[in-house]
């Protein structure tokens, strides 16, 4: 429980600063370091063929985005199929097949990290630090972009600047910003240097960060058939520090932070704990100073807070009530130097988020505590990923606003702007496209013989697929570990899964505050919906709620409901 309250506290007292700090980067203002963080970007910008000043439309702002994720795609394709004839290949990883290569570039690309891998033996050193690493620092980073663009959008021109290029409207025109100058600047200014200091704090703590090969050695137990055994290294430090802060989570070695060299020590457990929300909270808090709407802000972080608070109180409740109340065969697959509540904890933040890291293997949660995991997934915007989390927030926002106003006869309308059919339609096929991927990819997989490779055929073999299909879909990235999931079939879907729950997600939105944009804004009175309340916190949480358990409570009674209802029977 210490651990816990520290973790929040921890995130929202550093939070508040970041994510001032991070308003300022993303809107262009004049700071400090300008001419050392100028002397790195003007080179990229030249190399670009952009000016950051120069602002751009919606649609000009997503095909820049679709265009910078499809040359990085086939860049690290070629990378995963070809590392072993590339250099910085100490360990003789083989090339990857030409699927699972396919899987791991889609993954890493959509900021989710699914991993069909290991990357310890799977991977060369050249392949995790390019690859793997390089999309970890850029692709929240654009998820950033688009959130700020939208936010740009819902809310006009009055914070936008030279660098970001997000003019006011003109001749029915609506400037978002620019793509480019948005993913660079946090680059530079907030992201990399986050991670240089978390970095040197974790192999500080003895997270090894080395390009040299692992060292040979004699197992302790001398009757074992294997003689000696090879012990991976490589440069770990630096990937767990972006895979921690950058809502990504894809681990150096299988485990993930279940494995000690990783995850060495009580503290080095904190600071990834803590490293998880850390940025989501920053984003959350960065909506204030970069609208202008400080009361907004506080809906945001407010709601968000509440469900986290729910969401890991739950999760906490259910692994240690399981632990104290049954054998001790429960604590298989939990890290044992840290306990139950720290990988409850861990379970809770890594899936209200779109992080996905594991200190445990959530296979062997209680299967309510699955519930949770899986719940928090679904939802997809307790806090989300750095960008995702709060543009996802932003739909269920505009989804409960038009609900809203019709309960209460007023016109749906968001900060005087209306929200019509043309909007609504767009809404809808968000809403519809994550039950109608999700359940029905899981039963065409369940009811192929073979096809899912699960570990377990009853309740159990449920919870493994939809929770894959679902953790893909929210660009998560765990896995109720037990699916034979490096597999033809188990690739390719996911892959498909992957890029739907992402770029739909991204840029629905981002067009649907151009459309808002383009309205006349209809001064606000006494009959206009306040949303900055308490009262409509309590409704949007309510929305959420009720969209996500009417959906998916079929297949949650299926999975976890009665996985727990056959346990307590025994």
């Amino acid at each position: 429980m210490t651990e816990t309250i520290l973790v929040f506290a921890l995130a929202l007292l550093l939070g508040w600063p970041l994510g001032n700090y991070l308003a300022a980067v993303m809107r262009g203002a004049p700071m400090r370091g300008d001419a050392f963080f100028r002397y790195i970007e003007q080179p990229i910008y030249r190399l670009l063929g952009t000016k950051p000043e120069h602002g751009m439309d919606w649609k000009g702002y997503a095909l820049a985005f679709l265009a910078s994720n499809l040359v990085l795609a086939i860049l690290v394709w070629l990378i995963f199929m070809t590392q072993a004839w590339l250099p910085l290949n100490p360990n003789d990883a083989p090339n990857m097949r030409w699927d699972l290569a396919l899987h791991t570039m889609v993954s890493f690309l959509t900021n989710t990290n699914q991993q069909h891998y290991s990357g310890q033996a799977q991977l060369s050193y050249l392949a995790q630090m390019t690859g793997i690493v390089g999309l970890q620092v850029v692709t929240p980073m654009m998820g950033l972009a688009i959130v700020a663009a939208t936010l740009r959008g819902i809310f006009g021109g009055r914070n936008a600047s030279r660098s970001t290029g997000a003019n006011t409207p003109t001749s029915g025109q609506v400037y978002v910003g620019n793509y480019w100058a948005d993913v660079i600047r946090p680059t530079v200014r907030f992201m990399l240097p986050l991670c240089l200091v978390f970095s040197l704090a974790l192999t500080q703590q003895g997270v090894p960060a080395t390009l040299l090969g692992g060292p040979v050695v004699a197992p302790v137990d001398s009757s074992v058939q294997m003689k000696e055994q090879k012990i991976p290294l490589g440069p770990v430090a630096p990937m767990v520090a972006i895979k921690q802060l950058g809502t990504n989570g894809g681990g150096w070695y299988g485990p993930n932070s279940a494995a000690p060299l990783e995850n060495p020590t009580p503290l080095t457990n904190l600071l990834e704990t803590l490293a998880i929300i850390l940025v989501p909270v920053a984003v959350a808090f960065m909506v204030g100073p970069f609208t202008g709407r400080r009361r907004f802000a506080a809906l945001v972080v407010g709601c968000m807070l509440l469900m986290s608070v729910a969401s890991s109180g739950l999760a906490i409740w259910s692994e240690g009530h399981s632990v104290t109340s049954a054998d001790i065969a429960l604590m298989e697959g939990k890290e044992v130097r840290l306990g139950a509540d720290a990988s409850a904890l861990w379970a809770s933040l890594t899936t209200q988020t779109s992080n996905g890291s594991v200190n445990a293997m959530h296979d062997s949660l209680a299967p309510l505590t699955g519930l949770v995991t899986i719940s928090d997934m679904l939802v997809n915007a307790v806090w989300g990923g750095i960008g995702c989390g709060l543009q996802q927030f932003l739909v269920y926002l505009m989804l409960s606003v038009f609900i809203a106003g019709l309960m209460t006869g007023r016109t749906p309308e968001l900060f005087g702007r209306k929200i019509e059919a043309s909007e609504v339609r767009l809404l809808a096929v968000l809403v519809l496209l994550q039950p109608l991927v999700l359940l029905g990819l899981t039963a065409l997989t369940l009811s192929w013989p073979g096809l899912a490779g699960t570990s377990n055929p009853g309740f159990h073999g449920i919870s493994q697929v939809f929770y894959e299909f679902t953790s893909a879909f929210a660009n998560n990235g765990s896995g109720f570990e037990g699916l034979g999931d490096a597999t033809y079939w188990w690739n390719l879907s996911c892959a498909v899964v992957l890029a739907l729950g992402r770029y739909p997600a991204l840029i629905i939105p981002l067009a649907i505050a151009a459309m808002l944009a383009s309205k006349r804004r209809a001064p606000e009175g006494a009959g206009s919906l306040q949303i900055e309340t308490p009262t409509f916190a309590l409704t949007l949480i309510a929305v959420i709620v009720i969209l996500t358990l009417l959906q998916f409570m079929p297949v949650l009674v299926l999975g976890p409901v009665a996985d727990h209802l056959s346990l307590a029977v025994r």
